[in-house]
């Protein structure tokens, strides 16, 4: 496959022009609310990369991970569910209306054949499993949220699109139809059907799919529907924009959460696990779900580490949590009466 292909397009003068007139864009780069280092103070991108050469044990799974066969397509209209793919691809049935989020189904997190594999177990999703979606949301460009070959092979099968700024321009070059794409910047607000309304909101994180950085927005989303609110985290790491989106669109009744592919050596753009339920509580979330996990190896951390600390954190915090297996239906309607079992467990 022609890789200037995936790698996409950069914004066009036209996208520029509008951009340049934004607070958050500065110098044709958009910027972070604080200041945010891609790796702690004093590292360099050399010593990271030595380092995620050093062995560490349990970066993959021994075995194939569980998973659950769930035909989305048979799903009764009236289910009002979330189903995870691993990582952070997952599927939303509220109210009536489809959402796909971030969808990686090539089972690469690379364009580099054979590179950053899914894991076994967590790679059984594919497009061609997927009904037919309303709306598709990416959080940003990087290869593990945007995949070419997975939004290709959905193209006809989408309604909307909803991104950041600038990265409707990869959509754009890949051919899809203007009409289907909404870029928005953060804090912006479209309703998108009667009743259904997305905000899109800060994360603390960074975009590019090489080496030009930050030309397009990284975001999470607010999805408000007739009957819930939700909180549709992307990358991000700590900082105060949980608390200000909570204090104007809280309290949530599920917020799914970025809590993997960590590294104390990038601590500003990815979530810590003793930050995660601060997050959550801040954001004003009922219940949550951690996601970014037991998919791809993108870290120096055991694969389970993640999840097992999210649980772990969340009971000692009396912090309300949802722990699904690959393709298991989590009932939105019955979040508080679910109890998970903890699955990672039996495969360390």
């Amino acid at each position: 496959m022609n890789l200037v292909k995936q790698l996409g397009q950069f914004p066009d003068e036209k996208r520029k022009e509008y951009f340049s007139t934004l607070p958050n864009y500065i110098n044709g780069r958009f910027q972070n609310i604080l200041i945010t280092p891609p790796l702690l103070e004093g590292e360099s991108m050399t010593k990271a990369l030595l380092n995620s050469l050093c062995k560490v044990e349990n970066t993959s799974p021994k075995t194939a991970l569980p998973f659950v066969v769930t035909d989305l397509k048979k799903l009764d209209p009236k289910e009002n569910v979330l189903i995870w793919f691993g990582h952070s691809s997952y599927f939303i049935q509220v109210d009536g209306k489809k959402f796909l989020i971030d969808p990686v189904f090539s089972g690469n997190a690379s364009p580099m054949p054979g590179s950053i594999k899914a894991f076994q177990g967590a790679d059984y999703y594919k497009p061609e499993h997927m009904p037919d979606i309303d709306f598709l949301l990416i959080s940003h460009d990087h290869w593990d949220h945007l995949d070419y070959k997975t939004v290709q092979a959905l193209k006809d099968r989408v309604g909307k699109v909803i991104c950041g700024l600038g990265t409707g321009q990869h959509f754009e070059y890949w051919g899809w139809d203007l009409e289907k794409i909404i870029e928005k910047n953060w804090w912006e607000s479209i309703d998108i059907a009667e009743g259904f309304r997305i905000t899109l909101t800060p994360a603390r994180h960074f975009s590019g799919r090489l080496l030009n950085r930050n030309i397009s927005l990284w975001t999470s989303f607010v999805l408000k529907t007739p009957t819930k609110k939700l909180f549709l985290g992307g990358d991000s790491g700590y900082g105060n924009h949980f608390t200000e989106i909570g204090e104007k669109y809280g309290p949530f009744d599920l917020a799914v959460m970025e809590c993997g592919q960590y590294n104390e050596k990038w601590p500003y753009i990815h979530t810590l696990p003793d930050q995660l339920i601060g997050e959550v509580k801040e954001l004003k979330a009922k219940n949550f779900i951690p996601v970014h996990h037991s998919k791809f190896k993108l870290a120096q951390h055991a694969w389970f580490e993640p999840v097992e600390l999210a649980s772990k954190n969340a009971e000692e915090n009396n912090q309300p949590i949802t722990l699904p297996v690959i393709g298991e239906k989590v009932n939105l309607d019955q979040l508080e009466n679910t109890v998970w079992k903890k699955w990672w467990e039996e495969y360390w």
